[in-house]
């Protein structure tokens, strides 16, 4: 995958000087997922909040407007906030209450910032801690589907395997950024 580039940002360098009367960073940023070779996938605006040791928080109050691909729009009800770790193969939402899902997590290769735009492949495979306590692995079938369709590599296979299983293990033990790191961050959008 791409090594970091001139280009890449940190958060403290995206719209630094745009903050509103509340003191809160108002920086709108792009999300962007793609598949594996290329396709667009979920891509969506967002607030920029901060960094922290973590990764870099990204807000999306109520009423946010996605797209699944260059698919029809699709109104968020909840607000929430993205989580984008500057080396892990992952991101993470943290959704208010009183969504279904606490957190949902996406394999991904790493999150890469562009200017004002971070953007990751999604590898099918996501972790999700319903708000009931549940946890689920999802997508596997998909998983082993793409694998064979896009002809994942091997270190990618291995990697995103790994990356499952380490989500699981720390969102399932409320470890790390699933220990309630997001709250003051969600606050922020809710």
């Amino acid at each position: 995958m791409s090594e970091v580039g001139a280009d890449e940002v940190g958060a403290d360098e995206v719209g630094a000087d745009e903050v509103g009367a509340d003191g809160v960073n108002v920086a709108e940023v792009r999300v962007v997922y793609r598949k594996y070779g290329g396709g667009l996938h979920w891509n969506h605006s967002g607030r920029l909040l901060g960094e922290d040791e973590h990764g870099v928080w990204v807000g999306c109050p109520a009423g946010t407007v996605a797209r699944k691909g260059h698919g029809p729009p699709t109104t968020w009800v909840q607000a929430h906030v993205g989580l984008f770790p500057r080396d892990a193969w992952w991101t993470a939402v943290f959704y208010a209450a009183p969504h279904t899902m606490e957190i949902y997590c996406d394999v991904t290769t790493v999150p890469r910032w562009h200017g004002d735009e971070v953007t990751m492949v999604d590898l099918d495979l996501d972790v999700i801690r319903f708000r009931d306590g549940r946890l689920h692995l999802d997508d596997e079938d998909e998983f082993a589907e793409h694998q064979v369709r896009y002809a994942y590599p091997d270190d990618v296979i291995s990697q995103a395997e790994r990356s499952a299983a380490w989500l699981m293990d720390a969102v399932g033990r409320a470890s790390g950024p699933f220990g309630g790191a997001h709250a003051p961050w969600l606050s922020l959008v809710s």
